[in-house]
């Protein structure tokens, strides 16, 4: 048993769910002592963090920028599965590939302006 009573299966489901299931082999397996810091590239970082949000799925997440060093197949696979899992995703990012999986969008237009509305109807398109 793991953390909150959580298997080794359970727990490479989900390392599986954010791309990173090699890391259990490669690093020498579940009990090994790292410092991760060193170990893991900025992709792995972010696809960790990802894995740590899905393994508390709490109602609300902010993510700022979470996905930069992460491609563009698993960005869509990691936000569409954090939405299955029922988390409200409140996003900040350069990318507007993320934009289909929000309803709304918020955007800084300069200096003290914004615009916040409904997400525009062709980004609502691109969900199909």
């Amino acid at each position: 048993m793991r953390a909150k009573g959580r298997t080794d299966d359970e727990l490479l489901e989900l390392l599986k769910q954010v791309r990173l299931e090699y890391i259990v082999g490669r690093e020498g397996g579940w009990d090994k002592d790292n410092d991760w810091n060193d170990v893991l590239s900025g992709g792995e970082k972010q696809r960790m963090a990802m894995g740590r949000l899905i393994y508390h799925k709490p109602t609300y997440a902010i993510l700022d920028e979470c996905t930069s060093a992460v491609s563009m197949d698993v960005e869509g696979h990691l936000y569409s599965y954090m939405k299955e899992q029922g988390i409200t995703l409140i996003t900040v990012s350069h990318r507007d590939t993320l934009w289909k999986y929000h309803n709304y969008l918020l955007r800084f237009c300069g200096d003290k302006d914004f615009e916040f509305g409904k997400m525009p109807q062709e980004q609502l398109d691109k969900r199909k």
